[in-house]
């Protein structure tokens, strides 16, 4: 209600998207002078795709010439679910599809920094039953459903959004995807139950990727439809119902073809690489979501989940790169699959960390939030009600960190190391932790204990308002490998008690 009252009466260029510093941030001088180079205009229309598997967000930007051009790519902090659309309330997905975003949707009084809705449910999602609210690009890089940047990132594109808005954009339209609908991903995924729905928003991807234009959107009969005209005889333009038969429409011919000739190629293509046995992409159950490996080459105990990166990279040649913005204390990698990577036949990267960290100190992102003792709370559980579904932000208690004894050595002991053991019994002060770690072979790492450190009990409100943008060098020094997660002491009920 409180983003509602504060964004009433956007549409115009005179009247601010917020009062806050945060939502009013200028856009970075990079990234000026990229559209400069771009031919773009400070105020023209953008246009937003996600991408699961690879864990990215491409800002595009109108130019001059009236298409679209990529202006940005960024490394996407965290996401949740699995690949595929989201379905119901409390499945953890985060949505895939078509979605439309204007200026009610952004959230310049975010518990994350900043945000904004993704509108999902569209009408198609209604169509076919699909629940589900709440369902933001944020910061803070945790995510129950969501699509998490740093607050640095968002802060970039929540002010691209802005712009586009004052230069009389009524609305930007997000694409979101599993992944990158290339003949080589839609072989390797042509088993997933989900790739009907898959090759129907290919069809939008393609539109897109052969005019460079943002398509029209239209449902009917519970499916997508693009770039809908109405017929040379029709006197006005059909009219669409999501869960209703399609009215008469056409294409524009030059769409048409267009889209045709990108099929065939990628049809042909796909053909190729099934005949010569492509692999099917190996199922990640128990995996939550993925990472951008750059952050995740960040964090004790990495994980990429089900994101990948790009070929040739890995998280040791990631661990030395700058950061995209600040990673908060208490983020957390997907969950390892276990099952399934001692079942593949060859691990495709050797998970490698920079700062080792005990297993204590990793949260999971399905933790449930604390309890609370109160009369409601009591009451909700014993009648099976459960917390909204947004982003999950109350971590487990941390556990207090021990050290697991070292393994000890099966090599025959010689007449030097007993008379070494007598001499450590006997003699007074001797340190025989120091011999030992001396006897260790070089290659082993000792385990160094990690003190419990104390939880941050300061509320969200008190976080620092402004961040420095990441076109700007922001990030460099805001990692602090090894440190152990912040815990949050307000709930995940409290942090989206108005607004998100």
């Amino acid at each position: 209600m409180t983003a509602s009252v504060l964004l009433a009466g956007c549409d115009t260029d005179q009247v601010s998207l917020a009062t806050n510093a945060k939502a009013n941030q200028p856009v970075p001088p990079k990234l000026l002078a990229a559209m400069v180079e771009k031919n773009m205009d400070l105020q023209s229309p953008i246009l937003v795709r996600l991408f699961k598997q690879e864990a990215e967000l491409e800002v595009w930007k109108q130019t001059r010439n009236g298409q679209f051009a990529l202006l940005k790519t960024y490394p996407i902090c965290r996401w949740s679910g699995d690949l595929g659309p989201k379905v119901r309330e409390g499945d953890r997905q985060a949505p895939e599809g078509f979605y439309s975003i204007n200026p009610g949707q952004m959230n310049p009084q975010s518990a994350y920094y900043l945000s904004f809705n993704t509108g999902y449910p569209n009408a198609f999602d209604k169509a076919l039953g699909r629940t589900g609210s709440q369902l933001m690009v944020h910061g803070d890089c945790s995510s129950r459903g969501c699509y998490a940047m740093t607050d640095e990132q968002i802060a970039e594109i929540y002010s691209l959004g802005r712009e586009s808005f004052f230069g009389g954009q009524k609305a930007f339209q997000l694409q979101a995807y599993p992944f990158k609908m290339t003949p080589v991903n839609m072989a390797r995924h042509r088993n997933n139950p989900n790739m009907p729905f898959w090759k129907m928003i290919k069809e939008g991807y393609d539109h897109f990727e052969v005019t460079r234009q943002e398509p029209k959107v239209d449902f009917c009969e519970r499916k997508y439809v693009f770039d809908a005209a109405k017929p040379p005889d029709a006197k006005r333009d059909p009219v669409f119902d999501a869960s209703a038969k399609c009215p008469a429409y056409v294409i524009p011919d030059d769409i048409v073809a267009a889209v045709r000739e990108k099929q065939q190629q990628d049809e042909a293509a796909y053909a190729k690489l099934v005949a010569k046995g492509t692999p099917v992409a190996r199922m990640n159950t128990g995996i939550d979501g993925g990472m951008n490996k750059i952050f995740a080459a960040k964090i004790p105990e990495g994980s990429t989940g089900l994101s990948e990166g790009a070929e040739g990279t890995t998280l040791q040649m990631l661990a030395m790169a700058k950061a995209p913005g600040t990673i908060p204390g208490h983020v957390n990698p997907p969950k390892p699959n276990l099952d399934s990577v001692a079942s593949a036949p060859a691990p495709q990267e050797e998970p490698v960390v920079a700062v080792s960290a005990p297993a204590a100190n990793t949260r999971v992102a399905n933790a449930a939030p604390a309890e609370k003792s109160g009369f409601f709370s009591n009451l909700g559980r014993k009648m099976g009600m459960g917390s909204a579904e947004t982003t999950a932000t109350t971590p487990p208690p941390q556990a207090t960190a021990s050290v697991a004894p070292a393994t000890t050595s099966t090599t025959p002991a010689t007449a030097a190391s007993r008379l070494k053991a007598a001499v450590t019994r006997f003699v007074p002060g001797h340190d025989k932790s120091r011999d030992a770690a001396k006897d260790a072979p070089k290659s082993a790492v000792a385990a160094k204990p990690v003190e419990p450190t104390k939880p941050d009990t300061r509320l969200a409100a008190t976080r620092p308002a402004l961040k420095p943008s990441v076109s700007d060098g922001a990030g460099e020094a805001t990692q602090i490998m090894g440190a152990a997660p912040v815990v949050s002491s307000n709930s995940f009920e409290s942090r989206f008690g108005a607004v998100k």
